[in-house]
Order: C-alpha cells, then structure tokens, then sequence
C-alpha cells in the first residue's frame, strides 16, 4: 500500500494562474518526476481557480513515508524544492500525508 503526499498549491505573486500552470505542468514535471521513489505524479488544476481559492493540486505516491522524506532529501529533490519556490507560495496552502483507500472506481466502466 502507497503512501500519497497532497499539497494544495497557491502561486507567487506577480504570477497570472495561467503561467503558474504552464510552468508547473511544463518545466516543473519534468524535474519532478525524476524524484527517486517516485511511485505516481498527479497535476489537478480546478476550474475555477478563483473560487476554489487555489492554483493547483498535487498529489505524489510513495512506497512509505521513509521513501518521502528519502527522496526530498535527495540532490534532485532539493532542485526540485527550490524550483518549486520559484512560482509557489511556499507559505500558503496544506500538505498532507495521507493513505488512500479507494471506496469506488470506475473510470474504465
């Protein structure tokens, strides 16, 4: 069973939603998916922003806790982390690290 981290994301100032999304999606997936450990990369962006009162939504999968913390620890994941401050409010928003239990799916139905 994967451990999931979830982290609701709000853009620096001075950043229009758009280029916050287009660089988080871009250039920032590109890096972040070379975390070691990484088990699953999931980009949620709402509708309407606005009122959702975030830019984005983040969910990375992991083995376990350890491998977390392992692999923001790592080179890649401290480059990761500081591009990350680059175009998100690290200040604002909740992470969480949460299990996840799947009480329905059935999006191939």
């Amino acid at each position: 069973m994967a451990v999931k981290l979830v982290d609701l994301l709000v853009r620096k100032d001075g950043l229009t939603h758009e280029e916050f999304v287009e660089y988080w999606t871009g250039d920032h997936a590109d890096l972040a998916e070379q975390l070691p450990g990484l088990r699953k990369y999931v980009t949620s962006v709402p509708k309407d922003p606005e009122k959702a009162g975030y830019d984005g939504l983040l969910e990375l999968y992991f083995d376990d806790t350890a491998a977390i913390g392992e692999a923001f620890e790592s080179e890649i994941g401290q480059e990761v982390q500081a591009d990350a401050a680059n175009f998100v409010d690290m200040d604002e928003g909740p992470t969480l690290v949460v299990d996840e239990t799947v009480q329905l799916d059935d999006l191939d139905g």
